[in-house]
Protein backbone atom coordinates (compact mmCIF):
# COMPACT_ATOMS: atom_id res chain seq x y z
CA UNK A 1 0.00 0.00 0.00
CA UNK A 2 0.86 3.39 -0.39
CA UNK A 3 -0.98 6.44 1.05
CA UNK A 4 -0.61 10.29 0.85
CA UNK A 5 -0.63 11.90 4.27
CA UNK A 6 -0.94 15.31 5.41
CA UNK A 7 2.49 17.81 5.87
CA UNK A 8 3.98 16.58 2.58
CA UNK A 9 4.36 12.75 4.26
CA UNK A 10 3.68 9.78 2.34
CA UNK A 11 3.23 5.91 4.43
CA UNK A 12 3.92 2.70 1.99
CA UNK A 13 4.39 -0.87 3.57
CA UNK A 14 4.45 -4.56 1.80
CA UNK A 15 2.65 -7.06 3.32
CA UNK A 16 4.07 -10.34 3.24
CA UNK A 17 2.51 -14.05 3.31
CA UNK A 18 4.75 -16.06 5.71
CA UNK A 19 3.30 -19.23 4.30
CA UNK A 20 6.67 -18.18 1.58
CA UNK A 21 8.44 -21.51 0.34
CA UNK A 22 11.70 -20.09 -0.99
CA UNK A 23 14.44 -20.03 2.31
CA UNK A 24 16.42 -17.29 0.75
CA UNK A 25 13.25 -14.72 0.70
CA UNK A 26 14.15 -11.52 2.59
CA UNK A 27 10.58 -9.58 3.19
CA UNK A 28 12.56 -6.11 4.49
CA UNK A 29 14.50 -6.34 0.55
CA UNK A 30 11.66 -7.22 -0.93
CA UNK A 31 9.90 -4.04 0.06
CA UNK A 32 13.27 -2.16 -0.43
CA UNK A 33 13.08 -3.55 -3.98
CA UNK A 34 9.50 -2.84 -4.49
CA UNK A 35 10.08 0.90 -3.77
CA UNK A 36 12.45 0.78 -7.17
CA UNK A 37 9.22 0.17 -9.25
CA UNK A 38 8.96 3.57 -11.17
CA UNK A 39 5.14 4.29 -9.69
CA UNK A 40 6.70 3.87 -6.43
CA UNK A 41 9.71 5.47 -6.80
CA UNK A 42 8.02 8.99 -7.89
CA UNK A 43 6.77 9.83 -4.77
CA UNK A 44 10.37 8.79 -2.83
CA UNK A 45 12.33 10.46 -4.35
CA UNK A 46 13.65 13.70 -2.93
CA UNK A 47 11.98 12.29 -0.05
CA UNK A 48 13.21 11.54 3.91
CA UNK A 49 12.83 8.67 5.85
CA UNK A 50 11.55 9.24 9.41
CA UNK A 51 10.07 6.14 10.24
CA UNK A 52 10.10 2.96 10.26
CA UNK A 53 8.50 -0.54 11.98
CA UNK A 54 6.89 -3.97 11.30
CA UNK A 55 4.81 -6.44 13.00
CA UNK A 56 2.86 -9.58 12.06
CA UNK A 57 -0.27 -9.20 10.83
CA UNK A 58 -3.13 -11.69 12.13
CA UNK A 59 -5.08 -12.52 8.91
CA UNK A 60 -6.45 -15.88 9.62
CA UNK A 61 -10.08 -14.53 9.62
CA UNK A 62 -13.08 -16.16 10.51
CA UNK A 63 -11.37 -19.97 10.36
CA UNK A 64 -8.55 -19.15 13.04
CA UNK A 65 -10.73 -16.78 15.64
CA UNK A 66 -9.94 -18.28 19.48
CA UNK A 67 -12.32 -18.46 21.76
CA UNK A 68 -13.47 -14.48 22.27
CA UNK A 69 -13.69 -14.75 26.36
CA UNK A 70 -12.12 -15.67 29.50
CA UNK A 71 -12.76 -15.07 33.08
CA UNK A 72 -12.23 -11.61 33.66
CA UNK A 73 -12.00 -10.52 29.92
CA UNK A 74 -12.57 -10.51 26.19
CA UNK A 75 -10.32 -10.88 22.93
CA UNK A 76 -11.31 -7.70 20.72
CA UNK A 77 -10.12 -6.40 17.48
CA UNK A 78 -6.40 -7.65 16.46
CA UNK A 79 -5.80 -9.66 19.28
CA UNK A 80 -8.96 -11.85 18.35
CA UNK A 81 -7.81 -11.23 14.71
CA UNK A 82 -10.87 -9.62 13.04
CA UNK A 83 -9.22 -8.66 9.89
CA UNK A 84 -11.03 -9.21 6.79
CA UNK A 85 -7.91 -10.61 4.81
CA UNK A 86 -9.27 -10.57 1.71
CA UNK A 87 -9.43 -6.66 1.64
CA UNK A 88 -5.94 -6.52 4.22
CA UNK A 89 -8.82 -3.98 6.53
CA UNK A 90 -9.27 -4.18 9.89
CA UNK A 91 -10.02 -0.90 11.55
CA UNK A 92 -13.77 -1.08 11.09
CA UNK A 93 -14.26 -4.76 12.07
CA UNK A 94 -11.72 -3.98 15.33
CA UNK A 95 -13.92 -0.69 16.74
CA UNK A 96 -17.16 -3.24 15.80
CA UNK A 97 -15.83 -5.91 18.39
CA UNK A 98 -15.03 -3.37 20.59
CA UNK A 99 -18.89 -2.27 20.57
CA UNK A 100 -20.35 -5.28 21.07
CA UNK A 101 -17.54 -6.18 23.92
CA UNK A 102 -18.81 -3.18 25.62
CA UNK A 103 -22.90 -3.62 25.08
CA UNK A 104 -22.10 -6.79 26.32
CA UNK A 105 -20.39 -5.39 29.69
CA UNK A 106 -23.14 -2.70 30.18
CA UNK A 107 -26.01 -5.49 29.91
CA UNK A 108 -23.66 -7.40 32.55
CA UNK A 109 -23.32 -4.35 34.98
CA UNK A 110 -27.65 -3.59 34.56
CA UNK A 111 -28.21 -7.10 35.11
CA UNK A 112 -25.54 -7.21 38.52
CA UNK A 113 -27.30 -3.81 39.22
CA UNK A 114 -30.81 -5.29 39.25
CA UNK A 115 -29.88 -8.31 41.47
CA UNK A 116 -28.51 -5.68 43.89
CA UNK A 117 -24.95 -5.83 43.06
CA UNK A 118 -22.80 -3.36 44.12
CA UNK A 119 -20.34 -1.74 41.00
CA UNK A 120 -18.07 -0.58 43.09
CA UNK A 121 -16.45 -4.27 44.55
CA UNK A 122 -18.45 -6.03 41.68
CA UNK A 123 -20.39 -8.80 43.17
CA UNK A 124 -23.85 -9.90 42.79
CA UNK A 125 -26.05 -10.09 45.81
CA UNK A 126 -25.41 -13.74 45.98
CA UNK A 127 -21.85 -13.11 46.74
CA UNK A 128 -20.41 -14.61 43.50
CA UNK A 129 -16.93 -12.59 41.61
CA UNK A 130 -18.75 -10.51 39.01
CA UNK A 131 -15.85 -10.88 36.99
CA UNK A 132 -15.49 -14.47 37.50
CA UNK A 133 -18.39 -15.88 34.90
CA UNK A 134 -17.14 -15.20 31.24
CA UNK A 135 -18.60 -12.76 29.26
CA UNK A 136 -20.41 -15.04 27.05
CA UNK A 137 -23.08 -12.56 25.49
CA UNK A 138 -20.16 -10.79 23.61
CA UNK A 139 -19.72 -14.23 21.79
CA UNK A 140 -23.50 -13.95 21.05
CA UNK A 141 -23.63 -10.53 20.05
CA UNK A 142 -20.36 -11.36 17.54
CA UNK A 143 -22.38 -14.51 15.86
CA UNK A 144 -25.51 -12.44 15.30
CA UNK A 145 -23.38 -8.98 13.80
CA UNK A 146 -22.88 -8.02 10.12
CA UNK A 147 -18.69 -8.63 11.56
CA UNK A 148 -19.33 -12.16 11.34
CA UNK A 149 -21.33 -12.27 8.53
CA UNK A 150 -18.69 -10.38 6.95
CA UNK A 151 -15.56 -12.38 7.90
CA UNK A 152 -17.35 -15.24 6.58
CA UNK A 153 -17.75 -14.14 3.15
CA UNK A 154 -14.11 -13.80 3.15
CA UNK A 155 -12.92 -16.95 4.68
CA UNK A 156 -11.64 -18.67 1.72
CA UNK A 157 -9.97 -15.80 0.78
CA UNK A 158 -6.65 -16.81 1.92
CA UNK A 159 -7.12 -20.89 1.86
CA UNK A 160 -7.20 -20.53 -1.64
CA UNK A 161 -4.97 -18.71 -2.74
CA UNK A 162 -2.42 -21.62 -0.32
CA UNK A 163 -3.72 -24.09 -2.21
CA UNK A 164 -4.17 -23.32 -5.46
CA UNK A 165 -1.63 -20.77 -6.14
CA UNK A 166 -1.88 -16.83 -7.22
CA UNK A 167 -3.99 -17.53 -10.46
CA UNK A 168 -6.22 -20.33 -9.85
CA UNK A 169 -6.26 -19.04 -6.23
CA UNK A 170 -7.40 -15.78 -7.72
CA UNK A 171 -9.73 -16.92 -9.81
CA UNK A 172 -11.39 -18.98 -7.07
CA UNK A 173 -11.83 -15.90 -5.08
CA UNK A 174 -13.06 -13.49 -7.88
CA UNK A 175 -15.99 -15.60 -8.18
CA UNK A 176 -16.30 -16.52 -4.53
CA UNK A 177 -16.45 -12.49 -3.87
CA UNK A 178 -18.11 -11.29 -6.75
CA UNK A 179 -20.16 -13.88 -8.41
CA UNK A 180 -21.90 -16.87 -5.80
CA UNK A 181 -20.63 -17.88 -2.80
CA UNK A 182 -19.27 -21.06 -2.40
CA UNK A 183 -21.10 -23.71 -0.10
CA UNK A 184 -18.22 -25.23 1.18
CA UNK A 185 -15.40 -23.52 3.54
CA UNK A 186 -11.67 -24.25 2.33
CA UNK A 187 -8.74 -24.96 5.40
CA UNK A 188 -5.37 -23.71 5.74
CA UNK A 189 -3.42 -27.32 6.77
CA UNK A 190 -0.13 -26.32 6.56
CA UNK A 191 1.15 -24.16 9.49
CA UNK A 192 3.58 -21.69 7.97
CA UNK A 193 6.45 -22.77 9.88
CA UNK A 194 6.68 -25.76 7.48
CA UNK A 195 5.61 -24.01 4.17
CA UNK A 196 9.35 -23.61 3.96
CA UNK A 197 11.52 -25.76 1.88
CA UNK A 198 14.81 -26.78 2.50
CA UNK A 199 18.08 -25.16 0.15
CA UNK A 200 18.70 -28.10 -1.86
CA UNK A 201 14.94 -27.79 -3.19
CA UNK A 202 14.96 -24.22 -3.31
CA UNK A 203 18.47 -22.86 -4.91
CA UNK A 204 16.81 -19.84 -5.95
CA UNK A 205 17.94 -16.43 -4.45
CA UNK A 206 16.87 -13.54 -5.63
CA UNK A 207 18.49 -10.19 -6.36
CA UNK A 208 18.09 -7.28 -3.81
CA UNK A 209 19.45 -3.85 -4.41
CA UNK A 210 22.06 -2.96 -2.47
CA UNK A 211 21.27 0.29 0.14
CA UNK A 212 21.91 3.63 -1.17
CA UNK A 213 20.71 5.74 2.20
CA UNK A 214 18.20 6.92 -0.27
CA UNK A 215 15.57 4.81 -1.50
CA UNK A 216 16.67 2.02 -0.46
CA UNK A 217 18.22 1.42 3.47
CA UNK A 218 19.77 -1.65 5.54
CA UNK A 219 17.86 -2.57 8.22
CA UNK A 220 19.88 -0.87 10.95
CA UNK A 221 19.53 2.22 10.28
CA UNK A 222 15.70 1.57 9.90
CA UNK A 223 15.70 0.49 13.19
CA UNK A 224 17.13 2.90 14.58
CA UNK A 225 14.22 5.43 13.43
CA UNK A 226 11.61 2.79 14.99
CA UNK A 227 12.13 4.27 18.11
CA UNK A 228 12.96 1.03 19.42
CA UNK A 229 14.41 0.85 22.82
CA UNK A 230 14.92 -1.73 25.80
CA UNK A 231 16.48 -1.54 29.15
CA UNK A 232 20.13 -2.44 28.79
CA UNK A 233 21.47 -5.69 30.45
CA UNK A 234 18.28 -7.59 30.81
CA UNK A 235 18.09 -11.43 30.02
CA UNK A 236 16.94 -11.78 26.21
CA UNK A 237 13.46 -11.97 25.67
CA UNK A 238 13.68 -14.27 23.00
CA UNK A 239 14.04 -17.98 23.87
CA UNK A 240 15.66 -20.49 22.22
CA UNK A 241 14.21 -24.39 23.07
CA UNK A 242 17.63 -25.83 22.12
CA UNK A 243 20.46 -23.45 21.34
CA UNK A 244 22.18 -25.43 18.84
CA UNK A 245 19.13 -25.73 16.87
CA UNK A 246 20.33 -22.66 14.40
CA UNK A 247 23.85 -23.52 13.80
CA UNK A 248 23.34 -27.33 13.86
CA UNK A 249 19.84 -27.92 11.89
CA UNK A 250 18.63 -25.04 10.68
CA UNK A 251 22.09 -23.73 8.78
CA UNK A 252 23.03 -26.29 6.71
CA UNK A 253 18.94 -27.30 6.01
CA UNK A 254 17.30 -23.53 5.48
CA UNK A 255 20.43 -21.37 5.65
CA UNK A 256 18.72 -20.07 8.59
CA UNK A 257 16.31 -18.04 7.33
CA UNK A 258 15.97 -15.77 10.40
CA UNK A 259 18.96 -13.76 8.87
CA UNK A 260 16.40 -12.51 6.57
CA UNK A 261 12.62 -13.23 7.64
CA UNK A 262 13.50 -10.52 10.58
CA UNK A 263 12.55 -7.19 9.98
CA UNK A 264 15.55 -5.61 12.56
CA UNK A 265 18.70 -7.82 12.19
CA UNK A 266 17.84 -9.44 15.46
CA UNK A 267 19.38 -13.02 14.59
CA UNK A 268 22.75 -13.04 13.30
CA UNK A 269 24.89 -16.34 12.16
CA UNK A 270 28.62 -15.75 13.52
CA UNK A 271 32.33 -17.17 12.97
CA UNK A 272 34.05 -17.66 15.59
CA UNK A 273 38.29 -17.41 16.08
CA UNK A 274 38.42 -21.06 15.34
CA UNK A 275 36.35 -20.96 11.77
CA UNK A 276 33.60 -22.35 13.88
CA UNK A 277 29.48 -20.95 13.50
CA UNK A 278 27.23 -19.34 16.23
CA UNK A 279 23.94 -17.59 16.47
CA UNK A 280 23.53 -14.40 18.06
CA UNK A 281 20.51 -12.87 19.01
CA UNK A 282 20.68 -8.52 19.09
CA UNK A 283 17.49 -8.32 21.50
CA UNK A 284 18.27 -4.99 21.66
CA UNK A 285 17.16 -4.56 18.08
CA UNK A 286 13.52 -6.23 18.25
CA UNK A 287 10.52 -4.60 16.93
CA UNK A 288 8.02 -7.07 18.59
CA UNK A 289 6.89 -8.25 15.00
CA UNK A 290 6.98 -11.96 16.09
CA UNK A 291 7.50 -13.14 12.93
CA UNK A 292 10.17 -15.41 14.67
CA UNK A 293 8.20 -17.68 16.72
CA UNK A 294 5.68 -17.70 13.87
CA UNK A 295 7.71 -18.45 11.15
CA UNK A 296 10.91 -20.30 12.68
CA UNK A 297 10.99 -23.93 10.52
CA UNK A 298 12.24 -25.73 13.84
CA UNK A 299 9.87 -23.54 16.21
CA UNK A 300 12.84 -23.12 18.38
CA UNK A 301 12.09 -19.44 19.19
CA UNK A 302 9.49 -18.22 21.55
CA UNK A 303 8.83 -14.04 21.80
CA UNK A 304 8.09 -13.38 25.30
CA UNK A 305 7.45 -10.07 27.26
CA UNK A 306 10.52 -7.95 27.57
CA UNK A 307 11.13 -6.31 31.13
CA UNK A 308 10.56 -2.58 31.74
CA UNK A 309 8.00 -2.41 28.73
CA UNK A 310 10.69 -1.68 26.06
CA UNK A 311 10.04 -1.75 21.91
CA UNK A 312 9.56 0.38 19.64
CA UNK A 313 7.63 3.99 20.01
CA UNK A 314 5.73 4.67 16.48
CA UNK A 315 4.35 8.26 17.59
CA UNK A 316 3.31 8.87 13.63
CA UNK A 317 2.61 5.28 11.97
Amino acid sequence: WLYHAENNQVTLGMIVDLSYENPHMYPFAEMQRWKTHPLIKQYLEGGKRISYGARAVVKGGLNSLPKLTFPGGCLIGDDAGFLNFAKIKGSHTAMKSGMLCGEAVFEAIQAGHAKGGDLAIARMTEGEDFFAKELTAYTDKFNNSWLKEELHRSRNFGPAMHKFGLWMGGAFNFIDQNIFKVPFTLHDLVPDFSALKTVDASTFKPNYPKPDGKLNFDRLSSVFVSNTVHEENQPAHLKLTDPTIPVNVNLPKWDEPAQRYCPAGVYEIMENDDGSKRFQINAANCVHCKTCDIKDPSQNITWVTPEGGGGPNYPNM
